[in-house]
């Protein structure tokens, strides 16, 4: 046992056949490449190297969410993952709004409209589809499925549809007093669905048991040490994720200006991005069978998308006195209300096969194709 101890030699072993070197090292690299590329064009070889480096960051935040996820539980580990993507994806709203001046007043309508389509319909459409194509129907739990819903659907009306009906001010816009009171809403609705997920109806939330897995999970649970560095190292790729993400964007901008598309296609190409992990992460837990798992990523993430970026953009907004359109113009919000409703459908059924799927995925085609070609 001593010998075990003092023994540098078996204690990096143990710890390689812990975590991979490449789950350490990627992190660190992709900050690095970040540092590198800061105030640099991209040419044909960086660009290739940050791509390759960002599909490997994206796999390293997936392994670390999972070992986070094993060592807190459900549902505190699926929304690990989201409170990440959404505090750098906040971030990363903010910089840009402070920095162009050009679409900045529509930039967190287009970016939370993107991130609902994306998880409602890309996310929760693929892991009904692979998921069922594997297990032939998957399950889940409607009492915690449709309270997500719930709150999904009443913040997306209330900061991206009731905008278009007000008054007050001319055009897709709250007034002052009314932009801080929908803040507010939703910053509290947010809290309040999260002090129900996690302390007073968490059960609601959980997968169904699986009496085999339960004694090896517990045993197999990572350390103290192995969580904190596992915490480390997803901020890092996330923080890789969203940077490789905006360092990209002006490549992806001159590709869309070069074909003559719509400038909102660089938003959606960039909160694709910026949800890969989410989405592999859920993917992964789909073809375990753990369905309520994976939709309790995909909904958070949404949820996270509207309940903090939009307190959070409208606070900035009002004190540094920026425009911020909100409402939806006529296209978008009829994708956003089909959505809402086939989502209600497919939620509130309690079981899926890859039909949900398939539709889920049709109607995210449909985004993707009118997003292009509106």
């Amino acid at each position: 046992m001593k010998a075990s101890i003092t023994n540098p030699t078996n204690w990096l072993a143990k710890l390689h056949t812990r975590v991979p070197i490449w789950c350490i090292a990627l992190p660190a690299f992709a900050c690095i490449l970040l540092v590198i590329l800061h105030g640099r064009s991209l040419g044909p070889v960086l660009a290739f190297i940050s791509l390759v480096t960002l599909l490997g960051v994206v796999l390293v935040a997936v392994y670390h969410a999972e070992v986070i996820a094993h060592r807190v539980g459900e549902p505190f580990g699926a929304l690990v993952l989201a409170l990440a993507v959404t505090v750098i994806e906040v971030s990363l709203i903010v910089s840009m709004m402070l920095s162009d001046a050009g679409d900045a007043s529509s930039l967190t309508r287009d970016t939370v409209f993107a991130t609902i389509m994306i998880v409602c319909n890309g996310v929760i459409g693929l892991c009904l589809l692979l998921g069922a194509l594997k297990h032939q129907r998957v399950s889940f739990r409607v009492e915690g499925t449709a309270p997500a819903l719930s709150v999904i659907a009443t913040l997306a009306t209330l900061t991206l549809i009731l905008p278009d009906f007000t008054f007050t001010t001319e055009g897709p816009t709250f007034s002052n007093a009314q932009l801080l009171f929908a803040g507010t809403m939703s910053f509290l609705l947010y809290g309040l669905f999260l002090f129900v997920q996690t302390i007073r109806h968490r059960d609601d939330f959980l997968p169904e048991k699986q009496p085999d897995e339960d004694h090896d999970a517990h045993h197999s649970a990572p350390s103290k040490g192995a969580f904190a560095a596992s915490l480390v190292l997803l901020l890092l790729s996330l923080i890789g994720v969203v940077g490789l993400a905006e360092t990209m964007a002006p490549l992806v901008e001159a590709a869309v200006v070069s074909f003559s598309l719509p400038h909102a296609v660089v938003g959606v190409a960039i909160a694709l991005m910026v949800l890969l992990p989410e989405t592999m992460a859920a993917v992964r837990t789909a073809m375990r069978n753990q369905m309520q798992i994976g939709f309790n990523l995909a909904l958070g993430s949404a949820l996270a998308s509207i309940g903090l970026t939009i307190p959070t953009i409208a606070a900035i907004s009002l004190y540094l006195e920026l425009p911020m359109d909100l409402g939806l113009p006529p296209t978008e919000m009829v994708l956003l209300v089909l959505t809402l409703f086939l989502t209600a459908i497919t939620l509130t059924g309690g079981k899926a096969t890859i039909l949900h799927g398939a539709v889920h995925l049709v109607v995210f085609a449909c985004f993707l194709f009118l997003s292009v070609i509106p």
